[in-house]
């Protein structure tokens, strides 16, 4: 059979992991600048899933709601158990 008898699949590789860390670097510089404790801040939102513990500045809140708070754990515990 020639190519044009398969069905191609497309996928687009994204580093989901990298993706998150990325987003979570931003977030946390942002609460930096605005003098948060960017660790209690991200913590208070990890728990309560509350935006307001994350400022506005550099779109930082925007960034943050587009995790999923089980991905962002994930991420957080895989770094932190394998030093990833």
């Amino acid at each position: 059979m020639s190519d044009m008898d398969y069905t191609r699949k497309f996928q687009v590789n994204i580093d989901k992991d990298q993706e998150i860390k990325q987003i979570l670097i931003s977030v946390y510089n942002a609460l930096k600048e605005k003098g948060y404790n960017p660790i209690n801040q991200i913590v208070g939102y990890i728990l309560s899933e509350d935006p307001t513990y994350i400022t506005n500045y550099n779109n930082a809140r925007t960034l943050i709601r587009r995790l999923d708070r089980d991905d962002l754990l994930q991420v957080l515990l895989k770094s932190y158990l394998t030093g990833q």
